[in-house]
């Protein structure tokens, strides 16, 4: 019987990247860096087999969607910001297997969802490549990203792919992380001044309500973000509509879930957005036996 052995909300800001840069912004994103470092040491200390991400840069239009090809290397450039994030190195293995699993059992839970392993064209967006790199994950653990931000699905539907990613998980041999990656709000400033924006929250009080919801998560008040996230998501803009963290509360078991959230690195703005790092508990008869 597989298991969950990690959770968690990270971030995947291109500035980590340039962070890694020689020049004037070198290591201005350490904090993020070394937060999802810890975040890959746990990985490896849990002796995880798979690492499934729903990433909110991956945008569908009809049906949720699986990458799970065996062969995910390459070189990536961000079309959305090639400035930051250009010519990046990447080499993962996918996880075929635990991805059409994923896909059957969400279909089979009444939300249509593919997975694709045999597309060698298709490929993977920087809210999974980035992630991964800060991980430090290379070949030695498998990858499935799912699609994370959908064109016309409501959260309801996210929810129950989340909750059939934690069914495939037990009906595999597989010891699996998951990553929801996106932001907390994303409203990225206006094109004349979001130059300015690097270190700044766009709207004041997008800041405010980000802090107010990682508090709710240190306290283990689930139920009472859970009913604001729908608005949350809408008002603030959250990330892909936030489908990641719909994912994420349907695996850890949605309203019934009352863990308390571990920061692994504090709230920062960048580029007019809200970020995080943040481990989630995963409940005990999901934990991994030590």
């Amino acid at each position: 019987m597989g298991e969950l052995v990690l959770a968690a909300k990270v971030t995947h800001v291109p500035s980590m990247f340039i962070s890694e840069q020689d020049g004037p912004l070198k290591g201005i994103r350490d904090e993020a860096v070394n937060g999802l470092k810890r975040i890959g040491e746990l990985c490896r200390e849990r002796q995880v087999d798979t690492i499934v991400v729903a990433d909110t840069h991956w945008l569908v239009n009809a049906g949720f969607h699986i990458n799970a090809k065996p062969d995910m290397s390459g070189v990536f450039t961000s079309t959305e910001f090639p400035h930051f994030l250009n010519n990046m190195q990447y080499q993962h293995v996918g996880d075929p297997e635990l991805g059409q699993l994923i896909a059957k059992t969400a279909t089979d839970n009444g939300v249509t969802t593919l997975c694709h392993d045999q597309f060698a064209s298709l490929e993977l967006q920087y809210g999974t490549l980035v992630p991964l790199r800060y991980l430090g994950i290379g070949t030695d653990i498998k990858v499935v990203s799912i699609a994370g931000w959908m064109y016309d699905a409501d959260l309801e539907e996210s929810k129950v792919v989340g909750e059939a990613i934690l069914q495939a998980i037990e009906k595999s041999d597989k010891r699996v992380a998951f990553l929801a990656s996106g932001s907390l709000s994303h409203r990225i400033p206006p094109n004349k001044v979001v130059g300015d924006y690097l270190f700044k929250i766009s709207h004041p009080l997008n800041q405010e309500t980000d802090l107010m919801v990682m508090d709710m998560w240190k306290q283990g008040r689930i139920q009472a973000f859970l009913d604001i996230l729908p608005q949350y998501a809408k008002d603030c803009a959250g990330e892909g509509g936030m489908h990641d963290t719909a994912m994420l509360f349907g695996l850890l078991g949605w309203n019934n879930y009352d863990g308390k959230a571990e920061v692994m690195t504090e709230y920062f703005p960048s580029s007019g957005t809200g970020q995080c790092n943040v481990v989630f508990p995963v409940p005990q008869k999901h934990a991994a036996v030590a």
